[in-house]
């Protein structure tokens, strides 16, 4: 019984302290409900896609895919050409990621290649490998684009005539799946204020009169991350899903049944990067401005964080488990400046204090990873000693 509470206390460890660091901060922030739910929604909208495309390598028994960067640089070459050539709005969008699949399944390939190399120390080698992918992504838009590979818009380049500006302006695919089926819930003096300021005929709005404020939701971008939520759940019942969580499971035996264990391992991180590389064209297009050399450093770091702190773990991952860390997780992005600011007298606190987290979180959730498997480990050999000693 014991061990037992114990065990639930352990898995269960990450998501509880963030529960009681929000509890305290929300007061301290002085923000209201209506605010911060406005902030997780659109945070929901922003980052959920991205998380999502890290179950499938966890799946796969590869651990948390810090290689889902190498995704992410290729749904930013696809921006960046389609800001090049002028194409806006949802047509933009769409050939972003036709521009970034075959990249990000050749970046994929190349990276379940390397993997297979490195069985066992598959993350650590994927954190490595983004380093060297980030290089050459820097040579292309530094030096390439304009130089080797044509590009048309003086704006998108540096003065010397070749290379990227470090900020570019994605206006015209800002929101556009954000905005697509726009929806408002609010209250009657909240609805009442919104279309005032947004005009009549532009949104669907809902009125509950309880509620103080409006709530802007990305209806069209929560459609799609609920379909790939259902394609995740079909996919793991699929021939390849079973096979994937054959290997995850134990890939001698995996092996011994028949199933191509490097060649599943690969396909796996190739739809993760694909997958990433889409989440990050999402991501961007709510944000409305991509740093050409900065935008994907820490989307591997932050979406492995959120997933942690929603009680995944390094060989267990759970949809549910995204959605409870980006809610945790963002929450303490949101009221973490402002309560060390009226905490302390400096908001800066606040910024230290979720960098930290963020990574000192990854760090807790692999210690306790490897204490599970030496505990685990320690339990076979006992069990094998009572066998035995019985024989």
């Amino acid at each position: 019984m014991i061990r037992k509470l114990f065990d639930i206390i352990a898995n269960n460890a990450v998501p509880a302290v963030f529960i009681i660091i929000s509890a305290f901060a929300i007061p301290l922030s002085g923000y209201s409900g209506t605010y911060l739910v406005q902030e997780l929604i659109t945070r929901i909208g922003r980052n959920s896609f991205l998380i999502l495309s890290l179950l499938i390598p966890i799946m796969a028994g590869m651990g948390l895919n810090f290689g889902m960067v190498l995704g992410a640089m290729a749904g930013q070459i696809g921006l960046l050409l389609i800001y090049d050539w002028g194409v806006v709005g949802i047509p933009g969008m769409v050939l972003a990621c036709l521009i970034g699949t075959p990249i990000a399944v050749l970046l994929g390939m190349f990276c379940g290649a390397v993997l297979n190399r490195a069985k066992g120390r598959e993350m650590v080698t994927s954190y490595i490998l983004g380093f060297f992918i980030n290089g050459v992504y820097q040579m292309v838009v530094l030096y390439l684009m304009g130089w080797v590979i044509p590009i048309t818009n003086p704006t998108l380049l540096l003065s010397r005539g070749y290379g990227v500006r470090n900020a570019v302006s994605l206006l015209g695919i800002r929101g556009v799946l954000d905005n697509l089926l726009p929806t408002v819930i609010a209250g009657t003096e909240g609805a009442k204020q919104f279309l005032s300021v947004q005009g009549n005929g532009a949104f669907f709005v809902m009125h509950l009169p309880f509620l103080g404020g409006a709530i802007r939701i990305p209806l069209a971008t929560l459609i799609v991350i609920g379909l790939f939520c259902v394609f995740i759940v079909w996919f793991r019942k699929t021939k390849l899903g079973q096979d994937m969580r054959a290997i995850g499971q134990s890939q001698s035996v995996a092996d011994s049944a028949g199933i191509a264990v490097n060649r599943t391992r690969i396909i796996a991180i190739v739809i993760s990067t694909v997958l990433a590389c889409y989440g990050q064209i999402i991501y961007l297009q709510n944000m409305g401005t991509l740093n050409t050399y900065n935008s994907h450093d820490q989307t591997g770091m932050f979406s492995i964080a959120a997933l942690l702190i929603g009680g995944a773990s390094v060989s267990h991952a759970s949809i549910a488990n995204v959605f409870v860390g980006v809610v945790l997780f963002h929450l303490m992005f949101i009221v973490a400046p402002v309560a060390g600011k009226n905490l302390v007298g400096d908001a800066q606190i606040g910024e230290y204090f979720r960098v930290f987290v963020s990574y000192g979180i990854i760090a807790l959730a692999l210690v306790l990873h490897a204490w599970r498997r030496n505990r685990e480990r320690e339990a076979s050999r006992r069990s094998l000693r009572g066998n035995k000693g019985g024989e």
